[in-house]
């Protein structure tokens, strides 16, 4: 995986302290992008699974993925490092410039909904920006409770 930054104790990309990967990669191209140099997919650092996972063990932290957009990682080893997480008992917040409705769509990137806690989604829109957002730059961005939404489709189905 392509990694730009792994920074351990932060408390702005989700709640409480945090270990945040930051994932190179970004097709979104979002106009006044706070992190325009995370975009390109050959960016930062090649990272095993095992390199991250390393890292994360050493604080034992609730872990954010981010970037750049880490789904552009989803073939690189992005699930599985996931569900690696998840045998410590960690919880994952992830960032994705795609909106609920594209993930769900797209049979490559749906898996990601069962592999994460909190999804905060949708691409930055710089005419919606609100600083009172908790988590968020654009207000047209959402924060899913993915399992919520598990069991809001199961009852459905």
């Amino acid at each position: 995986m392509r990694v730009l930054d792994i920074i351990e104790g932060t408390v702005v990309d989700g709640v409480g302290l945090r270990t945040s990967i930051y994932f190179a990669g970004c097709t979104h191209h979002c106009p006044e992008c706070h992190n325009p140099q995370s975009w390109d997919l050959s960016g930062g650092t090649e990272m095993s699974v095992d390199d991250i996972m390393e890292r994360i063990a050493q604080y034992g932290l609730d872990v954010t993925f981010s970037g750049g957009d880490p789904l552009m990682q989803i073939d690189n080893g992005l699930l599985d490092l996931a569900a690696r997480i998840h045998t410590l008992g960690l919880n994952i917040w992830c960032y994705t410039g795609y909106t609920l409705e594209e993930i769900k769509s797209d049979s490559k990137l749906r898996p990601i909904l069962d592999a994460v806690d909190v999804l905060v989604e949708g691409r930055y829109i710089a005419a919606l920006r609100d600083i009172h957002l908790p988590f968020r730059g654009s207000s047209n961005q959402r924060i899913i409770d993915t399992a919520t939404l598990r069991e809001i489709d199961q009852s459905i189905s």
